[in-house]
């Protein structure tokens, strides 16, 4: 393990890290011995990551400067807010939550982003990148007019930086002027060591306390000259950016009217208290521009960043983890690529988005095929959609590919700039349904919802990767707007034909036929809902199982043929139930005036799912064939006695 991992901490040495309660712990520790308790975090949050799964990387990447943070700054009356929080594990180590730490993304253990009814140390519950300033500002603001002194650090990375919410943040927090620190953790931009190093050398020397009250008393002094004081106060300031703007990036914060400062080294922790202790006094708002390499200290990790950005669990022993055997059956993410790249070959107008998330999607394949026909465009969903209208006006067609969880950023443009005029652009919606160990912030489980109201949209969802590709072929055909929702994970292992069946648009699939009660289920529900009715035949009794594939437009045909025979209709979707698949059939019959149908909806009721393992959330609210069945044998036995 210690040529894989960059630490080395001997048997005999005292664990720093046992003694560490709290971070005012912190601040009793020489510089070795930061150092040593960096060492000491990271070999448990490799340790934890590689049996859990988790964000390895980005944590890797701010351990030295997380603690430089609770070194200098005094949390939680100072306010660190951390952008994303796939980046928080070395700060909720340094919280009071090492021990529970081994539990971290396990059902009923400590989440993978901050929280805040786990300490009072996480500021706001985090998940989606872009809003950190925003809420550091309104703590900011708030503090003032509370007459409450407290520093609020916003700690947000260089690609979170590509969401417009951060820059709308930094736009005001610059008009107002208020005390807020951001903290740009860059492990992307590449700068050469010697300008990197006087760039360093510059901010503190331009940060410093006494350089500062220099500044400020020399612009009184410069206004208080009458007729040309305040051209000389211009020319002055302009001189200065004009100075650091040559060695440093920072031009575009200064603009925006923030102090800038870096960039700083991020793995060299007393660079990094030095920095920080420097900007203390300044009460305005500051830019701190920190350099670190994702997965730092594991050298996995540092090759290959984006497979550990977010990683399940795997072997330390292993020369490279990131070479794990191939799973029995595809992903429906692999099946998605890889229908993309036979799309692209037949169809030369066939372009593909996707929103920093190329491997996350599958996408990958396609770019490296078609490098001219792939958009990467950041962080920035809202532009990936609009984007996509513009390029189907041109008679192109685009596929747009976010995970569920993320496609909500962009619902004001899939309204306005694709339904409304109806443009044929297709949605590709990757983690639709229960994710699993990342918790409430990525459960896909609202798009059938919020999606079903929009006018002119098709809305679609496979049963297995087989129907996935074939779904894709025929929304090319259906030339209006389409989404295509599909869960996490390997597929049923159905065999998949070069051959592409079309499906008709708005046509269910009936899939076992029944006589007693009905099953309408979507998406990956379906074959849950076969099982349970195969338990059902070993009782005497019959279901129909219907593959309800379209919630948009539905098969109002087959609805009410079902109508007609039947007196119990069973809904099941991975999704809330209001809103989703089961309320849209209530609203049909309702509109069909039909009388004397029992409709039950299984699915996800009013609340926010945490984190745990798929299978067990399955369970615990129904969605897996044992819940299927208990729910048909209810509704049975209720039609008997009545």
């Amino acid at each position: 393990m210690d040529q894989k991992i960059k630490i080395n901490i001997e048997e005999n040495r005292t664990s720093l890290l046992d003694t560490i309660l709290g971070p005012n712990d912190l601040k009793s520790l020489s510089m070795p011995q930061l150092k040593q308790l960096a060492e000491e975090v990271r070999k448990l949050i490799i340790e934890t990551v590689s049996k859990n799964g988790g964000h390895l990387a980005p944590n890797l990447g701010v351990v030295e400067l997380t603690i430089a943070l609770h070194y200098v700054f005094k949390s939680p009356e100072d306010k660190i807010i951390w952008d994303v929080g796939h980046q928080s594990y070395t700060h909720k180590i340094l919280t009071g939550r090492k021990d529970q730490f081994p539990t971290l993304r396990t059902f009923g253990g400590l989440s993978g982003f901050p929280k805040r009814q786990e300490s009072p140390h996480d500021i706001f519950d985090t998940g989606h990148s872009g809003n950190s300033i925003s809420v550091g500002l309104g703590i900011a603001a708030a503090k003032e007019l509370k007459k409450e002194p407290s520093k609020i650090i916003a700690v947000i990375g260089d690609g979170s930086m590509t969401a417009g919410e951060a820059f709308e943040g930094l736009n005001q927090a610059g008009h107002l002027n208020k005390d807020l620190i951001v903290v740009l953790n860059d492990n992307e931009m590449s700068i050469s060591p010697n300008v990197g190093a006087l760039s360093s050398f510059l901010s503190k020397r331009l940060t410093g306390k006494g350089f500062v009250q220099f500044k400020r008393e020399m612009e009184s002094f410069f206004k208080s000259i009458p007729g040309i004081g305040e051209n000389l106060v211009q020319w002055a300031k302009k001189s200065e950016d004009s100075f650091t703007g040559f060695f440093t990036p920072g031009m575009l914060f200064a603009a925006l009217h923030f102090d800038y400062v870096g960039p700083v080294r991020g793995h060299r922790v007393e660079d990094l208290i030095a920095t920080f202790e420097n900007i203390r006094h300044i009460q305005a708002p500051v830019l701190v521009h920190v350099l670190t390499t994702k997965g730092m200290g594991y050298l996995p990790a540092e090759k290959n960043p984006s497979y550990f950005h977010g990683v399940g669990p795997f072997d330390l022993e292993a020369d490279d983890p990131s070479l794990k055997k191939p799973s029995e059956f595809p992903t429906y993410t692999e099946v998605f690529g890889k229908t993309m790249v036979a799309l692209a070959e037949k169809h030369p107008g066939v372009v593909a988005i996707t929103a920093a998330m190329p491997e996350g999607t599958g996408l990958n394949l396609f770019a490296q095929r078609f490098p001219q026909r792939f958009y990467d465009v950041g962080i920035a969903e809202q532009h990936a959609v609009t984007f996509a209208a513009g390029l189907a006006l041109e008679g192109l067609k685009p596929v747009v590919a976010i995970y569920s969880t993320f496609i909500q950023r962009a619902y004001d443009q899939i309204l306005l700039d694709v339904c409304l005029p109806n443009i044929p652009v297709i949605f590709a919606l990757d983690r639709a349904g229960i994710v699993g160990e990342d918790g409430p912030t990525h459960q896909g489980l609202f798009d059938l919802s919020f999606l079903r109201a929009l006018p002119n949209l098709v809305i679609m969802a496979p049963k297995d990767e087989g129907e996935l590709r074939a779904m894709l072929f025929s929304a090319m055909t259906y030339n209006r707007p389409v989404v295509i929702r599909y869960p996490r994970g390997v597929g049923i292992g159905v065999t998949i034909s070069e051959e592409v069946q079309m499906i008709s648009l708005g046509k269910w699939e009936i899939v076992k036929e029944g006589e007693d009660l009905v099953i309408l289920a979507i998406g990956n529900t379906v074959y849950p809902a076969m099982e349970a009715a195969e338990r059902l035949a070993l009782q005497g009794r019959s279901a129909m199982v219907v593959n309800a594939r379209f919630l948009k437009p539905m098969d109002e045909g087959l609805l009410t043929e079902i109508s007609q025979k039947f007196s119990v209709i069973i809904t099941v979707e991975e999704n809330m139930t209001q809103g989703g698949l089961g309320s849209g059939v209530m609203e049909k019959l309702h509109q069909f005036q039909t009388q004397g149908i029992r409709v039950r909806s299984i699915g996800i009721p009013d609340s926010f799912v945490e984190q745990g393992p798929s299978k067990k959330i399955r369970n615990l609210y129904g969605l897996d064939a044992e819940g299927i069945y208990k729910v048909m044998t209810e509704e049975l036995h209720g039609c008997e006695k009545s």
